[in-house]
């Protein structure tokens, strides 16, 4: 894996010392990695199947951080990112990947840490993916705000590994519904020459804007994250720009005084409008807020939400449906509407009222929704012949819901996971040798293009009492 040019170098390269390497692989954050000397070399920018001159830049534990120098061989899959900012931006990871190279390398990384976390060698099926809409899919952007010293407002994501903002005025992957005001609200954030700094670090002020679009009806909500109320002339700013969008159904301003990494706080006031907007999912019509959590990619969701109910359609009608992490119904509420009994469990009061407001709203009196910790409630309303659809965060289930699943053994189990480690540390305890259920699919959806977050949807059976 060495050139000529590494006959200098010990077993331990020093910062400065310049090697050619081959690309093996992409770590979560989209670098390249390859190997020397048994050192692991993280390179940004560089893909699998490359080659590269690189220079050593510093250790960190049994890693090397290095800069790639010249580019000695390309692959195919390698294009101009679409995003002129892309290489600096941490928004999105590998632009500079092609559609298909991207489902490729996903598909691979699935397979191989089911394999090497859970020891799971199951079928998985071709990734759900839409190269229609590999750009232009988020119906959702939350942007960090700062201004300088020098009164200039700078809006963008952070350069990778930093809270450094990156300046943008557009942005490809967010739905052209809200790229399209980007520029025109920087500008007037601008004029007003309100305090910004999304970290809190020199004061009180805006930290966040952020935008909402229901991309079935093209209804837009527009939102000023602050630590403060104190905004000379916010509501005459609202106004204006509720007059000036008809799509603009609402502004409101979200408040956030804490210095942690939470983007929204728990108290929204309405500036202009109405506090929530209209979407069309999986034909039922949902009510939106400035702090409700929806998937990003509606389309996509409402093509993983059709797969599960078509698994469920064997299931008689009569079983209940239980749906831990059930959020604001996005998963309950199509199911209901299919005809099963569903009972959503939520830890999040807000989102258990937002989703007993939309049952309400699509007539549907097969569902109910209970707020609490998934892990107690699970074990209450949990029964032998149920079905039970996850969709946890990214830690995965904790050890008393495994344990409740093991005990009572429903019928079947639906897991929608955003980390296929948490996903194969979770199934391996599930599936036989060490649990009572089979894989009965493997279904990776594409969720989030431009970027190494894969989900997966496993179907599980129960093969023994």
């Amino acid at each position: 894996m060495t050139s000529s040019t590494d006959s200098s170098l010990t077993l331990t390269p020093s910062p400065g010392d310049k090697i050619e390497i081959t690309c093996l692989d992409l770590d979560r954050h989209g670098n390249g990695l390859a190997r020397w000397n048994n050192w692991v070399v993280i390179v940004n920018d560089l893909l699998p199947g490359e080659r590269a001159q690189i220079e050593f830049v510093r250790r960190h534990r049994n890693q090397f951080l290095a800069r790639k120098v010249q580019t000695i061989e390309t692959v195919s899959s390698r294009r101009h990112p679409p995003c002129k900012i892309a290489k600096e931006c941490g928004g999105c990871s590998i632009q500079h990947l092609n559609d298909h190279g991207q489902t490729l390398l996903k598909q691979g990384h699935l397979r191989e840490i089911l394999l090497r976390l859970g020891q799971l060698d199951h079928k998985i099926e071709p990734i759900m993916t839409d190269y229609n809409r590999a750009l232009g899919y988020r119906n959702r952007a939350l942007i960090p705000l700062y201004r300088n010293s020098a009164g200039q407002l700078h809006m963008g994501y952070y350069r990778r590994g930093s809270h450094q903002i990156i300046d943008l005025n557009r942005c490809p992957v967010l739905d052209r519904g809200i790229d399209q005001y980007l520029a025109s609200l920087k500008d007037d954030l601008q004029q007003q020459n309100w305090p910004a700094d999304s970290d809190l670090s020199s004061g009180e002020g805006l930290r966040h804007l952020g935008i909402r679009i229901g991309q079935k009806t093209r209804q837009v909500l527009i939102t000023l994250v602050s630590s403060t109320t104190q905004l000379s002339g916010l509501h005459q700013q609202a106004e204006e720009w509720y007059s000036r969008w008809p799509e603009v159904r609402g502004i409101t301003l979200n408040i956030q005084r804490e210095k942690n990494n939470l983007v929204l706080g728990q108290e929204t006031i309405l500036l202009a409008g109405d506090l929530e907007i209209e979407e069309h999912f999986y034909n039922l019509s949902l009510l939106l807020s400035t702090t409700t959590f929806f998937q990003v990619n509606t389309l996509q969701a409402e093509r993983i939400v059709s797969k599960l109910i078509e698994w469920l359609s064997t299931a008689a009608l009569d079983i209940n449906i239980i749906d831990a992490y059930c959020g604001i119904g996005t998963i309950s509420l199509p199911v209901a509407a299919t005809g099963y009994q569903v009972i959503g469990l939520e830890l999040h009061a807000e989102a258990i009222i937002q989703a007993k407001k939309n049952a309400l709203r699509n007539s549907l009196d097969n569902v109910s929704f209970l707020c609490g910790d998934v892990s107690l409630l699970l074990a209450k309303k949990l029964q032998h012949n149920d079905v039970l659809v996850l969709d946890p965060p990214r830690k995965g289930l904790d050890q008393m819901v495994i344990k409740t699943i093991l005990s009572i053994q429903p019928e079947r189990v639906a897991y929608l996971s955003c980390d296929p480690a948490t996903l194969a540390r979770d199934l391996k305890q599930l599936i036989v040798p060490n649990g009572p259920y089979q894989i009965d699919e493997l279904q990776p959806i594409d969720f989030f293009p431009q970027t190494m977050h894969i989900e997966c949807l496993a179907l599980l059976i129960r093969i023994n009492s």
